[in-house]
């Protein structure tokens, strides 16, 4: 894999220069004495982590805390104003992270690049910065921050591996209240990770390609559909639930782990993957986790939303893929 894509929380506090022996944080004059000494101190990181060293230099780590479920209201910004990560500001999934268009570019289409740029500069972001972004229910708002930064062209960006819950797991210290970041002047470049949309689905199919449906089995099969008004998934889609890359503590399992995974669903690194679940967020997720085992995952942003607001578009139901029309 060229780049990791996963981040501890034993880095991130040593990257904080709090030491977990104490839990303190550090003051302005000793926070990069104890950053590197801290850093020094760690093991060698697992596979698709950042290594702890080199630490970014001081000023340099942006952290975004993107509290975000579809069906969970209570994740928000008022559940971050009572506790964070310090240091980490608050991105809105809704207002920095997805645009607004047509109910056939999805519930979450992609934002325009001049908004996007807006956003990520309002939210601190410079030129050189390193971006950790976590999220607290199973890093797929985190992914979906990820990839978007990804997107944009930035590369020293992780997801925090198990999220909130892992930072409080560790007892690590948390901050009330809100964090206002300083502007940031960053320069994006947009288009540096794949996509596939809506009309190029049915060829990347016919073309061999692998489509993983990121949502539940019971949203896949048809049986429940909580958000879209159409049931059912994309013909040849396999089902690949969001929650089958982490474990029940939230964290991604291994890349040797997803590999095998992975493969066992037909996604090497020899064939064309892609991903979607119901607005491209969880889909993202798939995405990441293809990465730490080793595969170029493409993303549809549209995902079901968008597939499934045209009902000239064929829908498959059941546990089984089906197979996508040769006339489309």
């Amino acid at each position: 894999m060229s780049q990791p894509v996963l981040l501890s929380t034993d880095v991130l506090a040593a990257w904080m220069g709090v030491d977990p022996t104490d839990n303190s944080l550090p003051n302005s004059d000793t926070v990069h004495v104890r950053t590197r000494m801290l850093s020094d101190q760690l093991p060698q990181q697992p596979e698709g982590f950042v290594s702890a060293t080199p630490p970014p230099e001081p000023g340099r780590l942006v952290i975004w805390d993107v509290r975000w479920s579809a069906t969970d209201p209570t994740q928000n910004h008022e559940a971050y104003r009572q506790g964070h990560i310090p240091g980490a500001v608050y991105v809105s999934m809704t207002s920095h992270l997805a645009g607004h268009g047509s109910p056939a570019l999805g519930r979450h289409p992609l934002p325009e690049p001049s908004d996007f740029t807006e956003s990520v500069r309002m939210l601190g972001i410079n030129d050189g910065d390193t971006v950790v972004v976590h999220d607290a229910v199973g890093s797929s708002a985190a992914a979906r921050a990820w990839w978007l930064l990804r997107y944009a062209g930035m590369t020293s960006v992780y997801v925090l591996d198990g999220g909130l819950d892992a930072w409080r797991a560790q007892d690590l210290p948390l901050q009330a209240g809100e964090v206002l970041p300083r502007i940031g002047s960053v320069y994006l470049s947009w288009g540096k990770m794949p996509i596939v949309d809506t009309a190029e689905v049915p060829e990347f199919l016919r073309a061999g390609g692998v489509l993983l449906d990121a949502r539940a089995p019971e949203r896949y099969s048809g049986a429940s559909e909580p958000l879209d008004p159409v049931a059912g998934h994309i013909p040849s889609a396999i089902s690949a639930p969001g929650s089958d890359v982490t474990d029940a503590n939230g964290k991604f399992r291994s890349a040797a782990e997803l590999r095998e995974h992975f493969a066992h669903l037909g996604a090497t690194q020899t064939t064309g993957v892609a991903a979607y679940c119901g607005s491209g967020v969880t889909a993202a997720k798939i995405v990441l986790a293809l990465a730490l085992a080793g595969v170029d995952g493409v993303l549809y942003p549209g995902s079901w939303s968008a597939w499934s607001s045209s009902r000239d578009r064929p829908v498959a139901t059941g546990p089984d893929p089906g197979t996508m029309p040769s006339d489309l």
